[in-house]
């Protein structure tokens, strides 16, 4: 019997198999949910008949929580939870609440002393750090960068100071259909010497990551344009 909890629940970042990239246990604790947070809920409802086939999906209880729910009613997904029923946060890929709008209902569960249990599973974020050769001593998550061209500038050459100032690894995200256009953006902004890693498709058969400096980028043969991809920028 496992504690009643809010479980967040890691899901493959891709069409990765299950078995490969999750252990055995969060299979056992999502046969004890009932309820479930979600961001979409066809994917979760996949997600889930591909973790644990036996399971009987319209017995089940989603709430959907993504960038449309109302803050106002994200308090009450939690109800369940209140009157002693283990919840699970699944989001689209990956971990919950990291980059996620999870981490909201995750907050008011730690206000109210409710149990959270994060689960082993894959972070984009974190892979693509180990894998960089960047310093993972030290790092920040910028989330996704301004659209406009000046103010994008302007954070690339910030973020780019950050990482000599304070010898700090700066990690990104862009839209996959912008991604050539960050590299470029990146190559003309800072110093050719700057070194870039783009991590693209983490744990998938075509995963891609490769580091080199800016001006190396500047020349390289890349496809990555409806790609899910994570930029890292060091010194």
């Amino acid at each position: 019997m496992h504690t009643v909890a809010l479980y967040l629940i890691p899901v493959p970042l891709g069409d990765t198999p299950v078995e490969q990239v999750l252990p055995p246990y969060n299979r056992e604790v999502i046969a004890g949910i009932s309820h479930f947070i979600v961001e979409n809920v066809r994917s979760a409802r996949r997600f889930l008949k591909k973790s644990n086939p036996d399971i009987c999906i319209d017995s089940l209880t989603f709430y959907e929580l993504n960038r449309h729910t109302p803050a106002t009613e994200i308090s009450g997904f939690l109800e369940p939870l209140r009157q002693g029923c283990a919840m699970g946060v699944i989001s689209e890929a990956g971990c919950p609440a990291v980059a996620d709008p999870g981490a909201d209902v995750v907050a008011i569960a730690q206000r109210e002393h409710l149990p959270v249990v994060p689960l082993v599973g894959p972070s984009s974020i974190l892979m693509s750090l180990m894998a960089s050769g960047f310093n993972g001593q030290s790092f920040a998550f910028q989330g996704y960068l301004p659209i406009e061209g000046s103010e994008r500038t302007k954070r690339i050459k910030q973020l780019e100071q950050r990482a000599y100032a304070e010898d700090q690894t700066q990690i990104f995200i862009e839209t996959p259909y912008r991604n050539h256009k960050m590299i470029e953006d990146l190559v003309r902004a800072c110093r050719p010497h700057t070194r870039l890693c783009v991590a693209a498709n983490i744990t998938c058969p075509d995963e891609d990551i490769r580091t080199q400096p800016l001006c190396e980028w500047a020349k390289a043969k890349y496809d990555y344009k409806k790609t899910p991809a994570i930029f890292l920028l060091y010194k």
